[in-house]
């Protein structure tokens, strides 16, 4: 497996943003408590040390070791859980959606991630203990958002429509979507990848999620919290009760806006006056302030002094949307670092007014690896058609245009032709305004009627030059849908399974988990062997 690496600017692949999180966090210092780096840690080691209390700990522990009471033991998850307990361990976190078989391959991404950067804060702070976590976004309801996958270059989807926090859809249904996935390796009915697919099941979603990462994972200690949790809740109810009383959360996201917007860019997330949910089964509705009183359709008008003592009473009832949920992770986990992707960690610079409202420190922030992925047949097509690997970057109609006229010799060399056209407009321009220098926007049309009859002739002789050519224009086209699949980047649209055709698992991840460097910036891009 070779590895090299690519600029993101270079890549064409992510936005300005994105790209400006990666390598210049010191523009958003304004927003930020701190930039990410590796020196950054120790800071934030003490900031967290003074937030997170020993009350704290015991609950979290306590809480984990009942939600992963009834699954298969996994001594590097018990020895990190119970780890925990010690004031000199903290968790790195990445969370994400539901989505079915752990959806787009940036979801593995993500979380070899957050492993890697652990271990190599070990070497760093030898005397702390680092625990990777993966927060799981079992409240969120954008069913349509996680009910599909593409595996091989199908789409596999399971149509539902129960409603209500995403995580507690029951598994009707499920079966005929896990056979259609088996299908694709009835060939290796012995296989480590059929052995893990065993494990996606359980009563709803969330448990089949939390199985399967569990299984795929748990040898690197992943610690998965399931934030639909009373327990978890109720050490977060005083924040709940704090936005009910004050919407103190969309004052301090609107004041975060403005700088955002100053520094040119657009703001990801609009707050609400209330940024909480009511949920219970198969129902999500938000909390609407309506002449001072607080509306809930399912269940009636309230004055905020009644809800508050609900989210006392049934703190599991409330849920936080997108801008509360960051604190709620941030509340009970002893957190040094949230790892993401370039759209979360834009939305991300819209929150640190709220934790500071609410006395939660906020954590080091960091846009995840992002990788290209290049097998073997593809590397075998680049190679014959003598393209380097990162020209594969480029625009495909410009690749496919710059290949013809390399492999074309002369007769596709327009420097005679073009120094000719330059002789031509020069010598319309001179001899008509030297008739009449009124004559001057005559003579400016004409030259362009005279260019665009050149760059008509020139393009003439590309596409019949193309046509020439055509095996090899296919050949690019396979390449770049390859690459950059439904014109996509391919860590959004194929599925992990989807390179583990041969049955392998394990060893498929341990040579992403080795590729992945929390340090690097840049596109990591591997030939696959």
């Amino acid at each position: 497996m070779q590895k090299f690496t690519i600029h993101r600017d270079k890549s064409g692949l992510f936005s300005e943003l994105s790209n400006e999180l990666t390598y210049n966090q010191e523009k958003f210092s304004a927003l930020l408590d701190s930039t990410f780096s590796k020196e950054a840690f120790s800071t934030q080691i003490q900031l967290k040390s003074a937030y997170f209390s020993t009350n704290k700990r015991s609950i979290l522990v306590e809480t984990l070791k009942s939600q992963y009471s009834n699954f298969p033991a996994q001594f590097e998850v018990n020895q990190n859980i119970d780890s925990l307990l010690n004031d000199q361990t903290f968790t790195i976190t990445t969370g994400h959606q539901l989505n079915l078989l752990t959806g787009p391959i940036y979801f593995i991404y993500k979380i070899l991630h957050v492993i890697r950067l652990a271990e190599e804060l070990k070497k760093v702070h030898p005397n702390n203990h680092f625990v990777p976590v993966y927060w799981m976004a079992s409240e969120d309801h954008d069913f349509e958002e996680i009910n599909h996958t593409r595996l091989f270059g199908k789409e596999i989807r399971w149509e539902n429509n129960q409603g209500g926090p995403v995580g507690e859809y029951e598994l009707t249904d499920w079966q005929m979507m896990k056979e259609t996935v088996e299908a694709f390796f009835q060939n290796n009915p012995e296989s480590e990848v059929n052995e893990v697919l065993k494990s996606y099941s359980g009563k709803d979603l969330a448990a089949a999620t939390k199985s399967l990462v569990h299984k795929l994972f748990g040898k690197y200690g992943l610690v998965i919290i399931e934030p639909n949790d009373k327990f978890f809740k109720s050490e977060f109810a005083e924040i709940m009760q704090q936005e009910v009383q004050t919407s103190f959360a969309e004052k301090a996201v609107l004041v975060a806006n403005q700088v955002i917007e100053g520094l040119g860019f657009k703001t990801q997330v609009f707050p609400r006056e209330i940024n909480l949910f009511y949920i219970q089964k198969g129902i999500r509705e938000r909390l609407v302030i309506e002449n001072g009183k607080i509306v809930i359709p399912s269940l009636g008008t309230f004055s905020k002094e009644e809800i508050c003592n609900q989210i006392v009473e049934n703190p599991q009832n409330f849920s936080p949307n997108v801008v509360l949920r960051p604190v709620y992770q941030e509340c009970i986990l002893p957190n040094l670092a949230y790892v993401g992707g370039g759209g979360e960690m834009a939305y991300w610079l819209q929150f640190k007014g709220v934790f500071d409202a609410c006395g939660v420190s906020f954590p080091l922030i960091q846009v995840r690896n992002s990788i290209q992925l290049i097998d073997a047949n593809t590397q075998k097509k680049i190679a014959k058609l003598g393209l380097e690997s990162l020209s594969i970057f480029r625009d495909l109609n410009e690749l496919k245009k710059d290949f013809i006229f390399e492999n074309s010799g002369d007769s596709l060399n327009f420097e005679s032709l073009d120094n000719l056209t330059n002789q031509m407009t020069k010598l319309f321009h001179d001899q008509i305004t030297e008739v009449d220098a009124s004559l001057k926007p005559f003579a400016a049309a004409e030259e362009v009627k005279l260019q665009k009859q050149v760059e008509g002739i020139k393009a003439k002789l590309v596409k019949q030059q193309k046509a020439k050519f055509d095996n090899t224009m296919k050949q690019l086209e396979d390449i770049h849908e390859k690459m950059f699949p439904m014109n996509s980047v391919q860590e959004r649209v194929d599925n992990f399974f989807s390179f583990c055709a041969q049955g392998e698992v394990y060893s498929v991840l341990e040579n992403l988990k080795n590729a992945i460097d929390p340090w690097e910036k840049d596109l990591i891009v591997l030939n696959l062997d």
